[in-house]
């Protein structure tokens, strides 16, 4: 019964929509009709500014921490990566948000930093480095997602192995639609200037 009870508020941790609740409380906007529409840190940047964009991506980075760990604070026989996995799937399909989330990024940082905080550590210098490279966020993020996939296969344990392999195949999936606007060069890319706070009409 434990070990549900953890699957179902771990899914409820990552339903919690903060871009959608920091572009209403901050802003008095609905940040799923502007940008991309989706209720993650990118869009959240893009339309909100920096301020808006780090507390959400902050928040959204540590419900993942906090379901993973529901299993220790709550001394119960499930896997951390199990349980994060959850909140990943309620990030992306929120039962708070109509099932209209994020890209599982940001939550799944979250998840490996209670799991594995050395390879969230290695996540987070590719996911800059590639940025500062490609200025593509979806980019950076898929190509994190392999590395960290080589890196737990290289060096992890079997169950770190699974989690990380299914994540980053989740995030490839959910942006599969950005693979197909960088192949055609249609892919807006960051530039340090647009990350000022923009005016929503």
């Amino acid at each position: 019964m434990t070990e549900l009870l953890i699957i179902i508020l771990a899914y409820l941790i990552g339903s919690i929509p903060f871009a959608l609740v920091v572009g209403k409380v901050g802003y008095g906007i609905d940040i799923r009709e502007h940008g991309s529409g989706n209720l993650g840190g990118t869009n959240t940047f893009r339309t909100l500014g920096v301020k808006a964009g780090m507390i959400v991506t902050i928040c959204d980075i540590l419900k993942g921490t906090l379901a993973a760990s529901l299993p220790f604070l709550l001394g119960a026989d499930i896997h951390p990566l199990l349980a994060g996995a959850c909140a990943v799937v309620g990030h992306v399909y929120p039962v708070f948000a109509k099932f209209r989330g994020g890209k599982a990024v940001a939550t799944s940082g979250g998840v490996l930093l209670f799991a594995s905080p050395l390879l969230f550590g290695l996540m987070l210098f590719c996911f800059f480095l590639f940025l500062f490279l490609t200025k593509y966020v979806s980019l950076s993020s898929m190509l994190t997602g392999v590395v960290t996939t080589i890196y737990s296969i290289a060096f992890g344990d079997l169950p770190l192995i699974i989690a990380v392999s299914v994540l980053t195949a989740f995030v490839i999936f959910k942006h599969r639609a950005n693979i197909g606007r960088i192949i055609k060069r249609t892919e807006p890319k960051i530039t340090w200037l647009n990350l000022k706070k923009k005016k929503v009409s």
